[in-house]
């Protein structure tokens, strides 16, 4: 079945994903705040070792107004961008219009269920190593999975039904009973890679990772989310933390995307990856001091930046 499909922000995620399903014969269209000529001139472009893309006429737009109700709205914006759900998403949706989004951290699929209905939203995590060159074009270095799950929990028809569109479009996608619990594994890599990637002025992976301090703190940041997520009653297995920095090692000279927001000055997601998670786990009784000195550290080289 052919769906309808709105991706709403077209940066390097809602890009690459966006033109994996267009590629692959699904309805696609753009909702971008930049850029609309010259996608419009120049299409959108996705280099990838798994093989390029081009779409030479991709449908983008600056209104969601003009793209009307669709079948399934991808919100692949960063979540400082959230103040605007209501009013961009609304006229996007019919009666059985899902909302899957695609956003780091926590927060985001509850303000999407508590506006629009909670039966309609689901969460998905994206493990992929990926960049915006510039407004048409994407750079994917690696990876790709999306963990996905139904806000409410369970394995649907819905989420079955969506994995398989996305597994039909070349993007390895899995289902996930338990969302919040993918929610935290996915924080056990944002935590402290995008965070002390910002920390430390600026740095890529591989320097964070090329001295032993600097993976200490990695570790210890990680040990911390996943005494987070037990607090809240969620187990994430130990041998999390190695698959992961293996998995980083092997992305090479990487720029996590909240690091490039604070060298580039644009807002960064201070709320949804660093914020509030540690305040849902503190209050659910767990000590934290070394994410909450993290969070210090981003908060200042923000102010400093201006």
């Amino acid at each position: 079945m052919r769906r309808r499909i709105a991706i709403v922000g077209a940066g390097a995620v809602g890009g690459y994903y966006g033109g994996k399903l267009s590629a692959a014969g699904e309805d696609v269209s753009f909702l971008v705040r930049s850029g609309l000529a010259d996608l419009r001139r120049e299409g959108l472009s996705v280099e990838s070792p798994a093989g390029a893309l081009h779409l030479p006429s991709p449908r983008v737009y600056d209104n969601s107004g003009e793209i009307g109700p669709v079948d399934l709205v991808i919100v692949a914006w960063k979540a400082t961008a959230n103040e605007s759900y209501r009013k961009v998403i609304s006229p996007l949706l019919h009666s059985t219009t899902a909302i899957l989004t695609l956003q780091n951290g926590l927060g985001n699929t509850d303000k999407l269920a508590e506006l629009f209905g909670a039966d309609r939203v689901l969460g998905g995590l994206c493990f992929v190593c990926i960049n915006r060159l510039s407004l048409t074009r994407i750079r994917h270095l690696g990876q790709g999975l999306i963990t996905m799950g139904e806000f409410e929990g369970g394995l649907t028809e819905r989420l079955q039904d969506l994995t398989e569109c996305f597994e039909a479009a070349g993007i390895q996608c899995g289902a996930v009973r338990d969302l919040i619990h993918a929610q935290w594994v996915k924080l056990v890599w944002n935590v402290p890679f995008n965070g002390l990637c910002i920390a430390e002025g600026g740095i890529t992976t591989e320097d964070l990772l090329s001295c032993p301090q600097g993976e200490q703190q990695v570790r210890s940041l990680m040990r911390e989310v996943v005494a987070g997520a037990a607090a809240l009653g969620r187990r994430i297995a130990p041998e999390v933390l190695d698959k992961q920095i293996r998995s980083t090692r092997e992305m090479g000279d990487y720029r996590p995307s909240s690091m490039i927001d604070y060298l580039e000055g644009r807002d960064v997601e201070v709320e949804a990856i660093w914020k509030e998670p540690l305040r849902r786990a503190e209050q659910a009784g767990a000590k934290l001091p070394a994410w909450k000195r993290l969070l210090g550290r981003i908060r200042r080289r923000l102010e400093e930046r201006g």
